[in-house]
């Protein structure tokens, strides 16, 4: 990237009559730190360390208009209840202070339940089940259409009135008014039988509560040809809600519940190609959002005709996303992996994998405790960190932020560990994003990185502080026979080479449903194998996986020669089988294969070394207990802050070895 941001990108742009400061857009997502159906402090300070990372308009998600649109957990800010504009307050403020320009984005799930339960019956244009919902929802009756127009205007009115610049109204990813744009779900013979009729209807009434703030519409392409509400669709309907209602702006994404949250698989903005398309079909502003995460991305999406990009992992991950790919900087931004783990799970709000600075209610960072090893040493000075892995090297770049001289050392011949591994399955790229984020910041940093090595006993001792993050092993399950087994560790570093002579491939998993087997399978298929077999002892398939990605994953394997063996485990092994058992009622049968892969255990790795008395060791991520990589980038941050506290001694002297390495950076 030049040095400097195209003009575009940096650009103020106006949207009914507001100016934004550039053309990124912060898109609707939202934390769940919310209680009682009211946004908390916790939630405010994140909107504001948001905003203030430079975003041009920051839109809030999470907003329902209606109770039968909540949940039980009532995470959902509850926009049409005016005892809580005090909590609303505070968050349009904080965006708002941050120097963003502020918009609520307003929702109905109609028949979609989010997969959890509810205390209402779902609704929609008509009773046609969701592919997503076990039971059709009920038809709202006409007068009960317009309770949902009141519902808008309502809630509208509740968020201006609280600060916000405006709203948002979600017609995408197959909630309420999506159904009703829908030429598959809305079957109406009554006047909201026009597609646009019921949303033509909210922007009206939203637009006699709050006069000239802009009213933006979301909608999305839904997948598949038979969806209903397409690509061919939104260009017919747009126009047409346009003439009708004008509105300020639109914004474009794709997907569905679990597919509109896209996974690792995606690599680029799946919009990117009908940008142009939709400039020429649509009159208002045209904000495009999804997958964006790069600036020549970025800037093909503002050539081809879109006025503002839009996305919402980014922030998550690095809330200085916008500043630093404004200032030409992108290559310190700290990477969204697309892993949809902690931004997807709630537990108990969100998170990111890789940001440890975003912290649950009551905490400043997230919870992380190094393994302190030996009792503080009296000597400060120099640090090793033993373990080029995410752990090792997130440790290394907040020491040498703080100053402290660190070197990092590892046996393997490129750093990344455990993420690195995970990189090498098929549709897993963005954990090596990760890790040549890391490594880019070490670089840029002065760390030394020296790869293929390990301090001998007289180098380590020159250092006063060891972090050892030496990462996890996979056990070799026992299978007795004679079938060439390899663990999923093995597997992925040569699997190519392995399916080429064994194209029948059966995958031991562990029962747990989580990436090592999937990522076996994955590679088996990627490699051309003639047949694989999922065999695992639990009742399911990717039950590990969160819904996003387990639906994704679900999609990508359509068709495929895959096969899954539940409840079973394997008994033995002989030249071209593998003897199967069930766990209930022990029957055995012969699975015809050339290669078992077997997902085992992981232990941690954690050297033995003898420390003087004035060193202090600790150890994190897996080398304490094998876990998540938001574990082990937690954990680094955590060690690194321990040892800053106990005070470097930066006017230490550089360790005397000075022999070579395979690898350093510099």
């Amino acid at each position: 990237m030049t040095p400097h941001a195209p003009p575009a990108l940096a650009a103020p742009f106006t949207v009914g009559g507001l100016t934004l400061r550039n053309r990124l857009v912060a898109t609707a997502h939202a934390t769940a730190a919310v209680r009682d159906g009211a946004p908390t402090e916790t939630d405010a300070a994140y909107w504001r360390r948001l905003a203030e990372g430079g975003a041009g308009m920051v839109i809030t998600g999470g907003t329902a208009v209606a109770p039968e649109s909540t949940l039980p957990q009532r995470y959902l800010t509850e926009a049409w209840r005016p005892e809580i504009k005090d909590a609303v307050r505070r968050r349009a403020e904080a965006i708002t202070d941050g120097g963003a320009v502020a918009v609520a984005q307003l929702v109905h799930l109609g028949r979609e339940t989010l997969g959890a339960g509810s205390y209402y019956a779902p609704v929609s244009a008509a009773a046609v089940r969701s592919p997503r919902e076990a039971t059709a929802p009920h038809p709202l009756g006409t007068e009960e259409v317009r309770g949902v127009v009141d519902a808008f205007r309502i809630s509208a009115a509740n968020s201006v009135q609280a600060g916000f610049h405006g709203v948002e109204l979600h017609a995408g990813h197959g909630y309420l008014l999506a159904q009703f744009l829908s030429r598959v779900n809305n079957i109406r013979d009554d006047e909201y039988g026009d597609r646009i009729a019921l949303l033509a209807e909210v922007i009206d009434a939203i637009r006699g509560e709050i006069g000239d703030a802009p009213v933006g519409v979301r909608v999305s392409v839904e997948p598949g040809e038979n969806s209903g509400l397409g690509l061919d669709d939104l260009v017919q309907l747009l126009p047409r809600l346009y003439a009708a209602s004008p509105f300020a702006y639109v914004n474009v994404t794709t997907g569905v519940r679990n597919t509109y949250v896209p996974g690792m698989a995606t690599t680029r903005p799946p919009l990117l190609r009908a940008v142009a398309r939709l400039r020429a079909a649509v009159a208002p502003p045209l904000l495009i959002s999804q997958g964006f995460r790069s600036a020549p991305d970025i800037e093909r999406a503002l050539e081809a005709g879109a006025d503002l990009v839009g996305m919402a992992r980014p922030f998550m991950a690095d809330p200085d996303f916008a500043r630093k790919m404004i200032s030409g900087d992108e290559r310190s931004i700290r990477p969204c992996t697309g892993c949809n783990e902690g931004c997807r799970t709630f537990e108990p709000t969100g998170s990111c994998s890789v940001n440890p600075d975003l912290a649950p209610p009551g905490a400043a960072v997230r919870p992380a405790v190094p393994l302190l090893l030996t009792r503080p040493g009296a000597r400060s000075g120099p640090v090793a960190v033993l373990g080029a892995g995410p752990a090792g090297m997130e440790c290394a770049m907040t020491l040498a932020r703080a100053g402290a001289r660190v070197a990092v050392f590892d046996t393997a011949a490129h750093a990344g560990g455990q993420a690195r591994l995970a990189s090498l399955a098929p549709h897993r790229p963005g954990w090596q994003k990760l890790v040549d984020h890391q490594r880019d910041q070490l670089a840029d940093l002065g760390v030394r990185v020296l790869l293929g090595t390990w301090p001998g006993a007289n180098e380590l001792a020159e250092y006063a502080q060891i972090v050892l993050a030496t990462g996890a092993q996979e056990e070799a399950v026992d299978v007795p026979g004679e079938l060439l087994t390899l663990t999923s560790t093995d597997f992925l570093h040569r699997y190519a080479d392995v399916v080429r002579d064994a194209p029948r491939v059966a995958v031991l998993d562990d029962g747990f449903g989580w990436w090592q087997g999937i990522s076996a399978v994955e590679s088996a298929l990627a490699a051309g194998a003639e047949e694989v077999t999922l065999i695992t002892p639990g009742n399911g398939f990717a039950t590990g996986l969160t819904p996003e990605n387990r639906t994704q994953l679900m999609n990508r394997l359509t068709g495929a020669p895959l096969h899954v063996v539940t409840m079973n485990t394997a008994a033995c092994t002989t030249v071209h089988s593998v003897r199967l058992r069930h766990v209930l009622n022990g029957r055995q049968c012969h699975l015809a294969a050339d290669v078992l892969v077997t997902v085992g255990q992981r232990h941690p790795h954690r050297p033995d070394i003898a420390p003087a008395a004035h060193q202090t060791v600790r150890a994190i991520g897996d080398c304490v207990v094998p876990r998540r990589i938001a574990h082990a980038v937690a954990e680094g941050r955590a060690a690194a802050e321990s040892v800053a506290a106990v005070h470097c001694d930066e006017s230490s002297t550089r360790p005397r070895s000075g022999r070579a390495v395979s690898a350093a950076t510099g």
